[in-house]
């Protein structure tokens, strides 16, 4: 009979960040991003409920019983700490597992711009990392928190939803706070934050009602990091302000303009070399100028020039992002006109660059 503990084995084993278990198929490991088969049986329904019940707490069990799925945290000595979601289709019951790693990289080790290390040294502000899902925002937020960890005597506050990095600490003081284990949600958490003497902020999944929460901690004078599924600078900046109630976008806007520091927003692409996965970020830092833009709300087009226009000041867009990776043949033409936002204007771009030899 298959355990919990014979699947996180296997995962680690085989270097993989996911397993998906489902009725019907094999599991499936994720590995680079890719989804591949196992060999591994595949399991009835009996053998995934059986699952189930052993990570499932009474709280948990009943949460699922009545929401068709719920999060939770497993850990497991010698093998370390998990993720899993537990959820139902077509009736029956699926896990899908994360492997929460011990520790963050360096952000020299990320080969992403020199510009998100400068903005892990703010002392006060709001700095944002977006991104569509697997596209590396959990890791470049555990990285920018390990690099205030190693440099600062500060107190770092996490609230996550659920934890998938663990630091320990070093010159900082790192309390993790665990979304429904050890505060009741985001907003609120981070409403009481300021009694806590928190330096800096981390919020792993930055949505609704603790979007302004977060701003007013970032005008109080802390800095705050914040993860957002959105898909690029102008999209985080639009959902940032513009999806506020009507009568508040103005002080939003305002406010926005205030506290901002930076956005990050990147995707991960294929190696060139098939070692893996490389990131393309787009990047807007808060000059003068991107703080009248946002103020006075200026349209998408205003702020994808100012980022064009903003290398001096650690700026690009995505596709520029992709021809910085491509010209250093990181990845290849086929996969960066594949991701490109203007397809047509990222060929142009690349001739104009005399890149027209490595396509």
């Amino acid at each position: 009979m298959t355990r919990v503990v014979d699947l996180l084995q296997y995962l680690l084993e085989e270097r993989g960040s996911d397993l998906l278990v489902k009725v019907g198929s094999p599991p499936c490991l994720r590995r680079n991003g890719r989804l591949e088969r196992t060999n591994l049986d595949s399991l009835d329904p009996g053998a995934i409920e059986a699952l189930a019940a052993e990570l499932l707490t009474p709280a948990k069990a009943a949460e699922f019983q009545e929401t068709g799925e719920t999060d939770l945290a497993h850990s497991v000595p010698g093998l370390g700490r998990f993720r899993v979601n537990v959820y139902r289709q077509r009736g029956s019951i699926s896990l899908a597992i994360r492997r929460v790693v011990p520790g963050a990289p360096a952000i020299s080790d990320l080969g992403v711009p020199q510009v998100v290390a400068d903005l892990a040294s703010f002392r006060d502000g709001l700095v944002v990392i977006s991104g569509p899902a697997a596209s590396g925002k959990t890791t470049t937020a555990a990285a920018m928190i390990d690099h205030i960890n190693a440099s600062h005597a500060r107190h770092i506050v996490t609230i996550e939803d659920p934890i998938e990095v663990l630091h320990a600490d070093r010159l900082a003081i790192v309390s993790q706070r665990e979304v429904g284990t050890d505060t009741v949600d985001t907003a609120e958490a981070l409403r009481r934050v300021g009694r806590q003497d928190a330096d800096v902020i981390f919020v792993s999944d930055l949505t609704g009602d603790a979007i302004p929460e977060a701003m007013n901690v970032a005008a109080a004078g802390r800095l705050v990091i914040a993860v957002m599924n959105t898909l690029s600078v102008t999209d985080t900046i639009a959902l940032l302000v513009d999806r506020s109630e009507q009568h508040l976008r103005a002080h939003n806007r305002s406010l926005l303009a205030r506290v901002l520091r930076g956005i990050i927003s990147q995707r991960l692409l294929d190696r060139a070399d098939g070692r893996g996965r490389v990131a393309a970020v787009e990047c807007m830092t808060a000059t003068l100028k991107v703080r009248e833009a946002i103020a006075t709300g200026a349209d998408a087009s205003v702020l994808e020039r100012l980022m064009r226009e903003g290398d001096y000041h650690g700026m690009a867009t995505f596709d520029q992002a992709l021809l910085q990776l491509l010209s250093t043949e990181l990845i290849n033409f086929d996969e960066a006109l594949e991701r490109a936002a203007n397809p047509e204007d990222f060929r142009i771009a690349v001739q104009q660059a005399g890149l027209a030899t490595l396509h």
